[in-house]
C-alpha cells in the first residue's frame, strides 16, 4: 500500500514542477465521492494575500505527492477550473462534515478529514471522525477522534456517509495504526467480510 495522507494535510502545499519552479498552492482538496477518490485540487496563488487561481490540478496531473509539495511535471499540467470542480460527481456533496452511518443504519459519527492513498489512484481509504462513543478495540479504548476505514464503495447520501458495519472494529487513534487496520479489514474475507475485535 502506498502512504497514506490526511487530505487537510495536503493543504497550503506548494505545487512545484520538476524544473523547481513554484507554480501554486493547494487551496481545496475535491472529492468525486461515488467513485471513492480524489478528483483534483483547487489552487491558489503563493504568498499573504494572494486568492484564488483561475486553474485547478486534475489528480491525473500529480507526478508526486509529498508531505512538502505536489510535484508536477510542468505548468502545462494545470487545468480550467471545470477540469476538477465542475464534475457532476464532485458537486454532489460535500465530505467533511457529513455525518457517518453504518449499513445497518447506526450513527457513528462525523467526517473530519479524508484518507488519502498517496498513490496514482488517488483511492479514499478512509476517514478521520469525531465519534459518537469511545471504540474498543483489542486490549484499549480508542479516542472520540479515529481513523476509520471505507467500504468498497463510498455511499455518500443527502448528508450521511454509509460505510460497513464491521468497518467500526478496524479503527485506530493515528495515521500509523490506521495502515496495519486497512489491511486487516480488507483481508477480513468474505462478501460482507467478518467481524472481529482490532488489533491495533
Amino acid at each position: 500500500m502506498n502512504e497514506l495522507m490526511a487530505a487537510r494535510s495536503l493543504s497550503t502545499l506548494p505545487v512545484v514542477t520538476l524544473g523547481g519552479d513554484v507554480v501554486a498552492q493547494i487551496k481545496d482538496t475535491v472529492f468525486d465521492a461515488p467513485g471513492g477518490r480524489v478528483s483534483g485540487f483547487t489552487l491558489s496563488g503563493r504568498g499573504l494575500f494572494s486568492g484564488p487561481l483561475k486553474q485547478s490540478l486534475p489528480w491525473s496531473s500529480v507526478h508526486a505527492l509529498g508531505r512538502d509539495a505536489v510535484m508536477i511535471r510542468g505548468r502545462a499540467e494545470l487545468a480550467d477550473p471545470a477540469a476538477v470542480v465542475a464534475k457532476r460527481e464532485a458537486a454532489q456533496g460535500r465530505v467533511l462534515g457529513a455525518r457517518v452511518v453504518t449499513d445497518a443504519g447506526a450513527a457513528v459519527g462525523t467526517v473530519l478529514d479524508v484518507v488519502v492513498e498517496g498513490g496514482a489512484s488517488g483511492r479514499v481509504v478512509g476517514f478521520r471522525i469525531a465519534a459518537d462513543k469511545v471504540f474498543e478495540g483489542g486490549s484499549k479504548r480508542h479516542r472520540r477522534k479515529v481513523y476509520v476505514p471505507r467500504g468498497e464503495t463510498l455511499a455518500v447520501s443527502g448528508q450521511a456517509l454509509v460505510i460497513p458495519g464491521d468497518a467500526t472494529h478496524y479503527v485506530a487513534d493515528d495515521l500509523a495504526g490506521f495502515v496495519a487496520q486497512v489491511g486487516a479489514f480488507h483481508a477480513r474475507g468474505g462478501p460482507g467480510g467478518t467481524t472481529k475485535e482490532a488489533t491495533p
